[in-house]
């Protein structure tokens, strides 16, 4: 199922902390992008008709669009199997109902999570009238198949994002966080401009994905712009981050093989 450092050509290789670090930049112009009319998609990895073999994953990181969706538009009930599904509403809301008998609107700072294990099905709408929805989704490959079907979603304190690392999946509801199927982390941060931080891994051998939600930030030495991503992995200890403006960032840690 894996192809093995896919995505990777553009690899560069970078001092840090002693060790040598690997990097992959995707630009946020590089992405798939695909319009249906009510539905704007762009895509960081190979997904429905845009493939891209050198985009295929990241590690365990399958999928991570960046949708928008038209005013009371939206997916009709459809199947997943064996993936762990996280969406991110950055703006707008979202209806979610499920053959579970899951039904609910989520809404920006809240998280949703599903694990499809041995099937699952759902439908996705845009829950307002007059105003377009955007979200992130986010697919995980899980950590084994078949595992029961399950759904949650939550709330969280935006303010506790403001220049530090908010944990919002673990696969241990560490920190109060969502949980998966998988040793994967996701996180997120809303740092001032000039400011520094720093990302420690959670697992030692995990990659992180960062996907720059807005403004504009250095790390391993490039220079992101808005939905630009850089994937780093082979490093150990803590990654420095410099906002040079008033920025939001999303760290997606996972296994890398």
């Amino acid at each position: 199922m894996f192809i093995k450092n896919a995505g990777f050509k553009q690899s560069a290789f970078l001092l840090c902390n002693y060790c040598i670090m690997k990097t992959m930049i995707h630009k946020s112009e590089d992405r798939g992008f695909a319009s249906h009319g009510w539905l704007k998609a762009a895509h960081s990895f190979s997904f429905g008709n845009w493939y891209n073999a050198e985009k295929i994953h990241f590690g365990m990181l399958r999928v991570l669009n960046d949708d928008i969706v038209a005013p009371a538009r939206g997916f009709d009930l459809h199947p997943h199997k064996d993936m762990e599904i996280i969406t991110i509403p950055l703006s707008g809301a979202l209806r979610h109902t499920d053959n579970m008998g899951n039904e609910g609107v989520i809404t920006a700072g809240e998280v949703q999570v599903m694990s499809a294990g041995s099937g699952v099905m759902h439908s996705e709408y845009n829950a307002s009238q007059t105003e377009d929805l955007n979200l992130f989704q986010i697919w995980i490959f899980t950590d084994r198949k078949g595992h029961q079907p399950r759904y949650d979603q939550k709330k969280f304190d935006e303010g506790e994002r403001k220049n530090k690392w908010q944990l919002l999946v673990s696969p241990d509801s560490s920190n109060d966080s969502l949980w998966i199927y998988q040793n994967a982390y996701i996180s997120m941060i809303e740092n001032d401009q000039d400011n520094l931080a720093t990302y420690e891994l959670k697992e030692e051998g995990n990659g992180v994905y960062f996907m720059l939600v807005d403004g504009e930030a250095e790390i391993a030495g490039n220079n992101l712009q808005k939905r630009d991503a850089i994937g780093v992995w082979d490093f150990s200890g803590e990654l420095e981050i410099k906002f040079t403006k008033n920025s939001k960032l999303l760290a997606i840690e996972v296994l890398m093989n």
